[in-house]
C-alpha cells in the first residue's frame, strides 16, 4: 500500500502493484490469441479516453447518465432517509457529479460523515476527493486507488462501526460483465455490506432497438473515437502500431442476449505487431474486435441476479422515461 495524500480530512491509498500494472498487457495477450478477438472495456480509460466519455455523456443520443441524474436528483433524499446512511463507498467513481447529489443528501439529512471512491486513476480520485472534501465541511474521504473488480478487500470498514453506509455502483457498469461474472461480482460486492448497509446498483433498461444504438453510434462520430481509442492505448503502453483509423467502429444490439456490443472491424487485411509482448496478430478483412458488451436490465433480471449473489430488491427507482433504473438492496 502507498498513502498518494493525507490530511485531516483526505487520505488516499494506491493498492495498484506491478502486477496490476501489467493488467493491460495479460488482457492483450489473452484477447488478441482467441478465436474471437475481444478486449475488456476498461482499457478505454486513459486521460484521452476518460475525455471522449465525459464528451459522450453530453451528446444528445446518449441518454443513460441524463436519466441516472434525474432518478437521483429525485430520489438521493428519499434513498438516504430509507438508508440513514453517513457515508458513501462508490465503485468506479471516476467523475464526483453523481456522488455529489448523494452527498449533499446527507449532508441535508444530517449523517454525512464520509466518502470512500474506488477507481483506478490516481488523478481522477486526487481531483474528485479534494473537490467534495474542501465543499463538504463535515466530510473526511478514504480513497482507494485500485481495481473494484480485484481490491473490494481494500474498501476501508465503516469509519463509524455499525453506522449504515451505501455501496453505490452506478452508471450501467453492471452490464459490461457477462451474466456469470456479473453475479460473481454482486456476491463480492455482497460482502461489504452490513446489516444495515445498501447496495446502490445503476442499470440501463431494455428498450427500443433504434434508441440503444443511437447512444452507441452517435451522429458526431464521438463513440467511434472512443472505441478506437482502445487501440491508441495499446499502441502507447506496449508498442504496437495498430493504424487505429484501419479499423471501423460498429455497436448493435444483440436481441437475444439483451446487450449492445461495440466492436472494430478490420476495412482491410492488417498484420499488427505488439512489440511489448513480442506478438503478431493477424486481422483478415472484415475481421472483428470485440470491445464492450453493455447489458440492458428488465427488473425480473435484476431481481434474479440479486438473488444468485445472496441480495433482495428492497426499492426500485427509474427516470420519467423509463430508461434507466437504480436499485437499492440489501444482504439475506
Amino acid at each position: 500500500m502507498r498513502t498518494t495524500a493525507d490530511s485531516p480530512e483526505v487520505q488516499i491509498d494506491s493498492f495498484l502493484s506491478e502486477a496490476d500494472e501489467r493488467s493491460l498487457a495479460n488482457d492483450v495477450l489473452d484477447g488478441l490469441t482467441r478465436p474471437f478477438k475481444e478486449i475488456p472495456p476498461k482499457h478505454f480509460y486513459d486521460a484521452r479516453g476518460s475525455e471522449l466519455f465525459e464528451r459522450i455523456c453530453a451528446l444528445p443520443e446518449y441518454y443513460p447518465t441524463r436519466a441516472e441524474r434525474q432518478i437521483l436528483l429525485a430520489h438521493a433524499d428519499q434513498i438516504v432517509s430509507a438508508t440513514g446512511a453517513s457515508e458513501l463507498v462508490e465503485l468506479g467513481s471516476g467523475s464526483p457529479e453523481k456522488a455529489r447529489i448523494l452527498l449533499d443528501a446527507m449532508s441535508r439529512a444530517g449523517t454525512l460523515r464520509r466518502y470512500v471512491p474506488v477507481d483506478v486513476s490516481q488523478s481522477a480520485l486526487e481531483a474528485s476527493a479534494l473537490e467534495l472534501a474542501d465543499e463538504f465541511e463535515e466530510l473526511s474521504v478514504h480513497g482507494v486507488i485500485g481495481d473494484f473488480e480485484r481490491h473490494l478487500a481494500r474498501v476501508p470498514p465503516s469509519a463509524i462501526g455499525g453506522a449504515p453506509r451505501i455501496v453505490a455502483l452506478l452508471g450501467g457498469t453492471i452490464g459490461n460483465f457477462l451474466p456469470g461474472t456479473r453475479r460473481r461480482l454482486l456476491r463480492e460486492i455482497g460482502r461489504l455490506l452490513g446489516p444495515h448497509d445498501r447496495l446502490l446498483l445503476g442499470t440501463d433498461l431494455v428498450k427500443d432497438p433504434a434508441v440503444l444504438e443511437a447512444a452507441y453510434d452517435d451522429a458526431d462520430g464521438v463513440t467511434a473515437a472512443f472505441n478506437r481509442n482502445v487501440l491508441h492505448v495499446i499502441n502507447r503502453e506496449l508498442g504496437a502500431d495498430f493504424v487505429p483509423d484501419a479499423f471501423e467502429h460498429i455497436a448493435f444490439f444483440d436481441r437475444r442476449h439483451e446487450w449492445i456490443e461495440m466492436r472494430l472491424r478490420a476495412r482491410r487485411p492488417c498484420s499488427v505487431l505488439v512489440a511489448g509482448l513480442g506478438l503478431r496478430v493477424e486481422f483478415a478483412a472484415g475481421e472483428e474486435l470485440r470491445t464492450e458488451i453493455s447489458a440492458k436490465f428488465t427488473r425480473p433480471r435484476v431481481e434474479a441476479d440479486f438473488r444468485a449473489a445472496g441480495l433482495g430488491l428492497e426499492r426500485w427507482y427509474t427516470d420519467r422515461g423509463g430508461l434507466f433504473a437504480l436499485s437499492l438492496a440489501r444482504r439475506l
